[in-house]
């Protein structure tokens, strides 16, 4: 049985230039893109300043992080509860952001500067579930990991360093429960380390071109993989065995999520088009051709009691947030 998504708001313009990356909170939509600013937007009545909100948007922008990356904004992530967030420059630069637990206003808490001024020395970023710990994809296939906690003087303590064949990772992701970090490199390699052993326990096989997304699901035992083989990859946490491959898209893959239940899994792609797959029947169950241009980013929101239908939002290319929920009776 497939499902309908009618797109019920669009922001035209969130961004000047291409929407690179987005991190959802239970709360809030952050975007980054290109340009220098960070920008939020509600997703659930909350309003921070008045003079940012417009009349009758749903998903008011309620505050700009101005001049977050100087030459603009690749990556962006939030931890699971919402109070912690990472962004990286294009310059290498990682910046580590805090919200306020009252009024959701988000403040920088510090700096992550690069070593060596390596541009890539910091590419795509993962936030454990209450922020603690923050991983970061390296231009060599390093993969490092900080404690937030002790950002000082641009710098923080590395509590681990997990080493792979030195392509540079594209992707990664660290499981809800904590205890495993995945990572996904250029030359289509996927690996799952154990946290707390601080070991490689699982070498995936299955794509051979670069992964761009790799996402843990809400209960840990699957791992998510897509990228430019347009393939999307499902693999066992566990045994680390290929338990599926999901075909449908026209061109890369460039990011992929689990909804809350962990039952569908949202990819958006190169060609304009966000599926959403279930993981129980294996297919795809709903297609949206939103444009021809890029979506570089796709999120599900998260389940409120007041929206009970999923809903997810897109962004790309088009330099907009595209707002889709579940038609009621599908």
């Amino acid at each position: 049985m497939s499902k309908q998504y009618l797109q019920t708001h669009t922001i035209t313009n969130a961004q000047p230039t291409d929407v690179f990356a987005l991190a959802v909170t239970p709360t809030q939509v952050l975007s980054a893109s290109g340009s220098s600013s960070i920008k939020v937007f509600a997703t659930k009545g909350q309003v921070i300043n008045a003079d940012l909100a417009e009349d009758e948007n749903p998903y008011p922008l309620v505050q700009i992080l101005e001049k977050a990356h100087a030459l603009g904004c690749h990556h962006l992530c939030a931890s699971i509860d919402g109070r912690t967030a990472a962004s990286v420059g294009f310059a290498g630069e990682v910046k580590v952001w805090e919200s306020g637990p009252e009024d959701g206003i988000w403040k920088e808490k510090g700096t992550i500067l690069v070593e060596d001024k390596k541009a890539g020395e910091r590419w795509a970023l993962a936030l454990s579930e209450n922020g603690r710990y923050l991983a970061c994809t390296t231009h060599d296939g390093r993969i490092n990991v900080y404690d937030t906690t002790t950002l000082a003087d641009g710098s923080a303590d590395q509590v681990s360093r997990f080493e792979t064949k030195g392509s540079i990772g594209t992707a990664i992701d660290i499981s809800p429960n904590g205890e495993m970090t995945a990572s996904g490199h250029q030359n289509g390699a996927i690996y799952i380390f154990n946290n707390g052993a601080s070991r490689l326990t699982h070498s995936l096989s299955g794509l051979i071109k670069a992964v761009r997304s790799v996402k843990f699901s809400p209960a840990n035992k699957y791992l998510a993989a897509a990228g430019d083989a347009r393939i999307i990859s499902l693999y066992d946490t566990q045994s680390g065995e290929q338990i599926a491959n999901f075909t449908g898209h026209g061109s890369w893959i460039m990011s992929l999520d689990w909804n809350w239940s962990g039952e569908l899994l949202l990819s958006g792609g190169y060609d304009g088009k966000v599926k959403v797959w279930s993981i129980e029947r294996r297919e795809c169950v709903a297609t949206q051709t939103e444009s021809d241009k890029c979506l570089w980013a796709v999120k599900w929101l998260p389940r409120t009691a007041a929206a009970r239908n999923e809903m997810f939002v897109t962004a790309g290319a088009a330099r907009t947030l595209a707002f889709y929920r579940e038609a009621s009776g599908t």
